[in-house]
Order: structure tokens, then sequence, then C-alpha cells
């Protein structure tokens, strides 16, 4: 997802589909809803397996720091247009574009991508395909 902070618009970045859990939700539920939420694709949470990722992130987001801890799942699908259908009003307000990636161009790209490591992360996990 293509986005930046609205504190500060000229910033751009690009960042993978996520958000919070809802009371009682496993992270595979969240991640499982996030995804259609901001992409539209639907997954059956255990379609997600165990996570391949575990990272603490602390970033700014319209004045205020945060502290986020996230997990990362890998699911392959046939490529498809990604189009939002629920997303939260930050997500209205943060959020250009979205776009796939190939592996080469995640590796070879300058532009700013969260997180930081997502390249060496797919790389890991995947391999060079």
């Amino acid at each position: 997802m293509h986005g930046f902070d609205p504190a500060n618009p000229s910033v751009r970045y690009w960042l993978t589909p996520g958000g919070g859990l809802e009371p009682g939700e496993t992270a595979a539920e969240a991640a499982a809803r996030e995804l259609h939420e901001e992409t539209g694709l639907q997954v059956v949470p255990r379609e997600l397996g165990q996570p391949v990722w575990h990272d603490v992130s602390v970033f700014p987001f319209e004045g205020r720091l945060y502290e986020q801890s996230q997990d990362f799942f890998l699911i392959r699908t046939a490529a498809f247009a990604a189009a939002p259908v629920a997303m939260e009003d930050h997500e209205l307000r943060s959020v250009l574009d979205l776009a796939w990636w190939t592996l080469e161009s995640l590796v070879a790209t300058i532009e700013t991508v969260y997180p930081a490591d997502l390249a060496a992360l797919v790389v890991s996990v995947i391999g060079h395909e």
C-alpha cells in the first residue's frame, strides 16, 4: 500500500496491509480480516499458517508515537485487482494506492518500504523464484 502520514504528507512510503487485533481475535484472524478490508482478498485464517516473521516497530503517525507488535504471514494467490472494501477513517486519509511488486522490484527499489527489511524477509521465506 502506498501511503503517507497526514501530519507529514510530503513523505511517501510503501507498507504491507495490516492493522490491529479486534478483542478476542488471533493474529491470523486479524491478518485475514485486514487483508480482506484493505485489498479485497478473502482467505481463511488457517490458510495463513504460522507467522513467518515477528517485529516490533515504533513510528509517528498524526502527531503521536506508536509502538506496534507485528506478525507477518505468507499467502500465495493469483494476481488480482486489489481494491479496499472497508478502510477505516485514518486509512482513507493516508493510503494513496495499492500495487503489486515483483520480488526483483522490491529488492531493487530506492523508495521507502516498511518494514525496512521486507525485501530480505521475502527472499529468506520464498527465495528467488
